[in-house]
């Protein structure tokens, strides 16, 4: 019973469409129109790509088939022998859609992936010289200008990488004289000395202070040191921005109530607006003049103070008046309506008896 589980679990149909850790095994997301990389192989980022096609490829478990540890099964096997076809077929697809137009007319009539792979490798791994050339000019001639750290730090991680990618390590681990790990700390503190030399130099306080530490800190303490710095004087200068600007709103604000004429033009027209707007305001508000109760009026010349009875323009003026006011004169008004107010503010009710001259009395 034992022999015959066993047996089953060995059959080929059984490790090849069930077992997902098997090579064998497809996902129904792995389909012929994948892209598993987004940049494509243009010829002079071979070893960018393939880096980036060995991991994504190992994450299909599909490396075996572009390193040839995945051999092409015998024509007996049947089972096998398709399921070998098909994910080579996959893998070929994968690798036409990761390289450019002119490079895919190239490589498709291939057998293999493995036969695919080998070739973009002697055709593009042999310019190696003039793209370590180019990366080192790159490392040594970039600056930070106007980014800030983290992009700068960005750039320089990028070329970094690719061009320690062309460094012969050995990690093999079984070197103890300990000259491998003397070698990557020298190349840790190049990385970190380019990293400093690009800075601008407005971190040549900082950066001193780096300098002087034995043995340097690792790339990404000193990265974190100077974005630290950065943020600190982004905060500084913001934070003097805000009290400038509201010493010099209170310094403006202050001028203008203490010297109202130190406005400027728009300022002070349009002060002017809305003063001229509230009384204009308060004037509609405003009741009109309403005159007390009681208060005589003439309906001969339409003015208070005085009535018909005691009229001037109809009895006749006290003499000596005549030549000092004129009839119908604005004095006249005046005069006639002050001795009106006299006599109504000594007389509080209108049936208190009031003194009348007439022409007759005054000729008397």
């Amino acid at each position: 019973m034992a022999n015959t589980n066993q047996s089953a679990w060995n059959l080929p149909s059984r490790s090849v469409f069930d077992d997902p850790s098997s090579p064998y095994f497809l996902h129904h997301s792995d389909n012929p129109g994948l892209i598993l990389v987004s940049q494509p192989l243009t010829g002079d980022n071979f070893a960018s790509w393939s880096r980036a096609m060995r991991i994504a490829l190992s994450v299909k478990n599909k490396l075996g088939f572009v390193d040839g540890s995945i051999s092409k099964p015998a024509a007996s096997e049947d089972t096998l022998l398709n399921a070998w076809i098909r994910n080579n077929n996959i893998v070929i697809s994968w690798l036409l859609n990761s390289v450019s137009k002119d490079i895919s007319a190239s490589i498709l009539f291939a057998e293999s992936a493995k036969e695919i792979w080998t070739d973009l490798q002697d055709r593009f791994q042999q310019s190696n010289g003039p793209r370590i050339f180019q990366l080192r000019r790159d490392l040594i001639t970039l600056r930070q200008d106007q980014d800030p750290v983290s992009v700068y730090f960005t750039k320089i991680k990028a070329i970094w990488e690719e061009l320690n990618h062309f460094r012969p390590m050995c990690n093999c681990g079984k070197c103890s004289c300990g000259g491998v790990k003397n070698l990557e700390t020298y190349f840790q503190m190049d990385y970190t000395m380019i990293f400093l030399m690009g800075l601008n130099d407005s971190f040549h306080h900082i950066r001193s202070q780096v300098l002087l530490l034995d043995p340097l800190p690792p790339i990404s303490r000193v990265f974190a040191l100077m974005v630290q710095e950065e943020r600190q004087r982004s905060i500084g200068t913001q934070i003097s921005v805000n009290a400038s600007n509201q010493h010099m709103a209170f310094t403006i604000k202050n001028e203008e109530f203490s010297n109202p004429n130190s406005m400027s033009v728009p300022n002070r027209n349009m002060a002017f607006a809305n003063k001229n707007d509230q009384t204009q305001s308060h004037l509609r508000s405003k009741p009109p003049p309403r005159f007390p109760r009681g208060r005589p009026f003439c309906t001969h010349c339409n003015i208070h103070g005085h009535t018909v009875e005691t009229c001037y323009k109809i009895h006749g003026f006290p003499p000596g008046l005549k030549t000092r006011y004129k009839s119908g004169t604005k004095n006249y008004a005046a005069l006639v309506n002050h001795g009106a107010d006299q006599g109504y503010h000594s007389n509080q009710s209108e049936s208190s008896p009031r003194l009348t001259l007439t022409k007759i009395k005054w000729n008397n």
